[in-house]
């Protein structure tokens, strides 16, 4: 069934709620824990175009970034017209409201676009960010402007060889936003009510050529007291080094270089960084290397806190996801690995079929399923092996095994959504829903 709507139509995210309180939510980049798990259950396996598809919404112009979804309200960004702009649905399918902002910057890589950010909503407010720099506050319930600024005007042009990938996240009073890049990087913080900058931090790391350049999102995740930390935390990968920062203020707590050795003036970094435990596990080198980083200390702490390094596995852009002690790795070319958190080491290894179309979604684990999507629309499950208390050594290291798949057929590198049973997937065009009538 396909519905157009045409032309004329957060542990990271707020460390005051409880992950179970946007636990059947997702409310951000990489879902409610930022580590690509979601709630709930009784999603379909398979899928295709007369099968398991409760509607498609033909959307108005080009976008890449992953649906946020709160309660009733699903939201997305694209291009109309030229135009930035905000689209709210319900989950049904249904236009709600939709907004235009500013002039669009388009995409220049063939699978980007002027609106790959993520928006982020946190039930109440809803933010977006686009390539232009434009950074808006919307009331999720109306579509209303609550404020409006825009970094490049603020703080200068956007230097990046290709698009705008970063993601903006919330901490508990302010929408953070990091820009690496080649000359002047920083963070930047806005008062989430009132859009008044509460701080900017220069992050000018040495790192060569498009090396100092990323396209990551960084991690937010409530202090330890234990480990001298701040009661919020922001972790920032990019330009060669892993920082921590003080949430409150942007101060830098600690780095880690090292993640370059031979200076390579292309290792620009997409994949972004995701929390196991008390891990921030880091991939670069162009899906050459993963560091696992234990969290604490001051200063440079390249030395004394990187807990293990593997140069043989990663993933260039999509992220890893994060489950029971696990880390799940999907290259970029469809081989997927289970690792243990703890030592790095490989528990398992499923390799998809060969493919000239590349994995640029990020892996979602969801009611004992690895989803995987490649570019051309076409996805994979697999039965997530687990590490249940109930079971022996060996279920632990056995092979997940493809359970399901489907395919819609469109360019997609926005990663899936998966809420209360349905699978929300964005692709260029399109905006499907995905589950059982």
């Amino acid at each position: 069934m396909q519905r157009s709507i045409g032309r004329g139509v957060a542990t990271g995210l707020m460390m005051a709620v409880a992950v179970n309180a946007v636990a059947d939510n997702w409310p951000n980049w990489r879902g409610p824990a930022f580590d690509g798990t979601a709630a709930g259950s009784g999603y379909v396996s398979e899928w295709g175009p007369e099968k398991h598809v409760l509607w498609k919404v033909s959307l108005p112009g080009l976008g890449a970034s992953t649906p946020a979804v709160w309660g009733d309200r699903l939201v997305v960004t694209c291009a109309i017209d030229g135009k930035d702009a905000v689209i709210c649905l319900d989950r049904s399918g249904k236009e709600l409201w939709r907004k235009t902002l500013g002039e669009a910057r388009a995409g220049k890589h063939k699978k980007a676009t002027g609106a790959n950010s993520s928006p982020l909503t946190d039930g109440e407010r809803l933010w977006t960010y686009f390539k232009s720099g434009e950074l808006a506050c919307f009331d999720l319930a109306s579509g209303a402007e609550l404020w409006r600024t825009n970094l490049q005007q603020r703080f200068g042009e956007d230097t990046l060889w290709w698009d705008l990938g970063t993601s903006p996240v919330l901490t508990s009073n302010a929408v953070v936003i990091a820009v690496m890049q080649t000359g002047p990087s920083y963070l930047a913080a806005f008062d989430r009510v009132t859009g008044e900058l509460l701080w900017k931090h220069d992050r000018d790391v040495p790192a060569p050529e498009e090396a100092a350049q990323s396209y990551s999102t960084p991690l937010v995740a409530t202090g330890d007291p234990a480990k001298g930390e701040p009661a919020e935390v922001l972790f920032v990968l990019g330009a060669d080094h892993v920082t921590a920062h003080d949430a409150a203020s942007g101060r830098e707590l600690w780095r880690v270089g090292g993640l370059n050795p031979e200076a390579n003036g292309f290792f620009r970094s997409i994949a972004s960084p995701v929390l196991a435990g008390d891990l921030v596990i880091a991939p670069y080198a162009r899906g050459g290397t993963i560091t696992a980083i234990r969290r604490g200390g001051s200063g440079d702490v390249t030395q004394s806190h990187v807990a293990w390094v593997r140069k043989d596995v990663g993933a260039d852009v999509p992220t890893p996801a994060v489950k029971d002690g696990r880390i799940v790795v999907c290259g970029d070319k469809g081989l997927v690995e289970g690792l243990d958190a703890a030592t790095g080491t490989t528990i398992w290894r499923k390799e998809l079929p060969k493919n000239r179309s590349a994995y640029s979604a990020s892996p979602v684990l969801v009611d004992g399923l690895v989803i995987v999507v490649r570019e051309d629309g076409e996805a994979s499950v697999l039965g997530w092996p687990g590490v249940g208390a109930g079971e022996k050594p060996a279920d632990r290291e056995r092979i997940p095994e493809v359970v399901g798949g489907g395919s819609v057929e469109e360019m997609t590198v926005a990663t899936p959504v998966c809420v209360d049973g349905r699978m929300f997937l964005r692709t260029h065009d399109s905006l499907f829903c995905i589950g059982e009538k």
